[in-house]
Parts: structure tokens; sequence; C-alpha cells
């Protein structure tokens, strides 16, 4: 009893300056943030930082855009998480199956999440999601309908799309 009590002392002891750090590295951006929220600041002039306290909150909450934005952003959100869950899902369902090569198609499904941004971006705006030349394109001409222009028609759509490709494996 006594030597369960003293390994758990001792690991506490040696995990500590694990935990410290991490909860600085967490907690000092955090307020520096909430100070900096509190300032009339300017990154052009850094000098000239006067405390205005909730005056920023105020502003951000009574603008305009502000619904909006989080609006965009709900949908956004709304949308990937949708689209990953249940694509993440049926794709696990899938490759639980064995068949020749499910070690290469798992590692494939993985691929997306290690292609950089904006190799990322440039592949679904030019190769896939392009109005004349696209994937897409070739598609909906293939079935008689008319291609879309992702990007100018349906942005968040397209943007949704490219987000929930990247993180699909990652869902279930």
């Amino acid at each position: 009893m006594a030597t369960t009590r003293h390994a758990k002392a001792l690991a506490r002891t040696a995990v500590s300056p694990a935990v410290v750090v991490l909860f600085l590295w967490m907690i000092v951006p955090l307020v520096m943030t909430i100070y900096f929220s509190t300032l009339n600041y300017s990154l052009l002039d850094p000098e000239s930082g006067s405390f205005i306290g909730f005056q920023n909150y105020t502003y951000f909450l009574t603008d305009p855009g502000f619904l909006t934005a989080l609006g965009n952003t709900l949908k956004l959100v709304g949308g990937v998480l949708v689209i990953t869950i249940v694509g993440g899902i049926l794709l696990a369902l899938l490759l639980d199956q064995p068949f020749f090569g499910v070690g290469i198609v798992r590692l494939m499904v993985l691929a997306p999440f290690f292609v950089m941004p904006t190799v990322s971006a440039l592949i679904w705006k030019n190769l896939l999601m392009h109005p004349v030349s696209g994937l897409f394109a070739w598609v909906f001409k293939s079935v008689g309908l008319k291609p879309i222009d992702w990007f100018a028609q349906a942005p968040l759509t397209a943007i949704i799309l490219i987000v929930a490709w990247q993180w699909l494996p990652f869902a279930p």
C-alpha cells in the first residue's frame, strides 16, 4: 500500500514539469489575447495602444456583418461535420472488409492529410472544380448537365467539400 502511494507520488512528480509547461503554453497566449482585446492597438504603431475595456467587443457584436459571418461559420462547421462523420463511418465500414490491396487503399485514404493546403487548393480549383476542364465539369457534361463554376456560384459549398475531403479519414 505504501509503495503504491509512493509510486503514484513519484509519477506525479515526474509528470508535473510537463503539465506546468503545457499549462503555460495554453494560458499565456489566452491571457495575451484577452489583454490585447481590451486595447486600442495598431500593429502599425504598437506604442499607441491604450486601454479601452470592452469597446472592441461591443463594436464586434454590433457590426452588421457579424451575424452573416457567424451564419457562414456555422454552415461551414456543420457541413464539414456532417460530411466527415457520415462519410468517415461509411469509409471505415468499407475499409474494414478484407480485400486485395486494403493496406494501400488505407494509405491512400490518409494521403489527403499530408498534402499542403496550397497544393490541395490548386488541385481542387484547377483539376477538379474548373468549370471548363475540371473532372466535375466532365462528369456533369457526361450526364447531360451544365457544369458549375464552384468558386463563383457556390464558394461555401466548394470550401466545405475541400475541407471535408481532407479530414474525412479522421472522423470516425
